[in-house]
């Protein structure tokens, strides 16, 4: 089985140091891998079943007939196993991808210590945690056992990435009202010019020596829709050099968000490169080295100790 590691520190009891929803997600993969392994040795009991069955049907077999039955039992047991190992390591493959892809869409670069993969301390605390959840009453650990966590380094990034998408779509959301009002003003003043244009010629048709002053009003009118149509163009102008400006800001701004994220990430890696090469560090691993040691020495001290059945 494939675990991800996620900085998990030394928890008490069962839990696994993680927020409500990623704990659910946690017990429903848990939950998903008892029911494969439940399947597999199924799978492996059926095989000694049918070899039972099926070869087991006389009272005596030479040496000879038990190997080949055991062979022939090693072969498909094998088979079944590595069929479930390897399909196993392909479902781990695509929980991997659909957790990078998540990542991946906020610009993050998640990484994996497959080391502690072998940690026996923390393997332990996943099992008790299975254990606990699916074999007793699931009791919480007491609030002040719980060791303090980091906060997630990405979390200022990604708050200001949408407070800048929020108040970009506000603006745009702005800058189509205005040019629909800007709309009903021209539209307003194409149709009033219709109705004077009209009202115009009727007009001459009664006066003739009104001609002059018909003329200077078309004039004027004429100017006043220039001067409207002036207006909308520039109107229009404006607000898509103000939307060009505002998407080139986002831009920038998405690359200097990456650029934080990459400094932090190289501050973080440059930090736990010289804590593990400072000497308290190099001085707990000995004593953990030694601690260990110790449980072993004792253990086997105290097996010799224990009753035989």
């Amino acid at each position: 089985r494939v675990y991800l590691s996620l900085c998990l520190y030394p928890y008490p009891q069962a839990e696994l140091g993680l927020n409500e929803h990623h704990q659910n997600e946690v017990i429903n993969y848990m939950r998903f891998a008892r029911f494969k392994r439940g399947l597999c040795l199924k799978t492996v009991d059926s095989c000694f079943q049918d070899l039972k069955d099926s070869r087991l049907v006389e009272e005596t077999f030479t040496v000879d007939e038990v190997i080949d039955m055991l062979d022939g039992l090693q072969t498909v047991v094998h088979s079944e196993v590595e069929s479930e190992l390897i399909n196993t390591t392909y479902t781990n493959v695509l929980l991997l991808r659909q957790l990078f892809s998540q990542a991946e869409k906020w610009y993050l670069k998640l990484q994996t210590d497959v080391s502690e993969l072998e940690n026996r301390e923390l393997l332990e605390q996943v099992a008790e945690f299975e254990k606990s959840e699916f074999t007793s009453s699931n009791k919480k650990p007491s609030a002040d056992l719980i060791k303090p966590k980091l906060a997630p380094l990405n979390e200022g990034g990604s708050e200001l990435l949408n407070k800048t998408v929020a108040c970009l779509q506000e603006e745009n959301e702005k800058l189509k009202i205005r040019l629909k009002t800007i709309e009903t003003q021209a539209t307003t003043a194409l149709d009033e010019k219709a109705k004077l244009e009209k009202s115009l010629k009727d007009l001459q048709m009664i006066q003739g020596d009104q001609k002059t002053n018909a003329n200077q009003d078309i004039t004027e009118l004429e100017n006043k829709v220039a001067a409207l149509k002036c207006q909308f163009e520039k109107t229009l102008n404006d607000s898509t050099a103000n939307q060009k400006f505002l998407e080139e800001n986002l831009v920038t701004t998405k690359h200097d968000l990456l650029k934080v994220q990459d400094q932090l990430s190289t501050a973080e890696k440059e930090l736990e490169k010289k804590f593990q090469q400072t000497a308290a560090y190099r001085n707990m691993k000995e004593i953990l080295t030694k601690k260990n040691e110790q449980i072993k020495d004792l253990r086997k001290k105290l097996s010799k100790y224990e009753p035989e059945d």
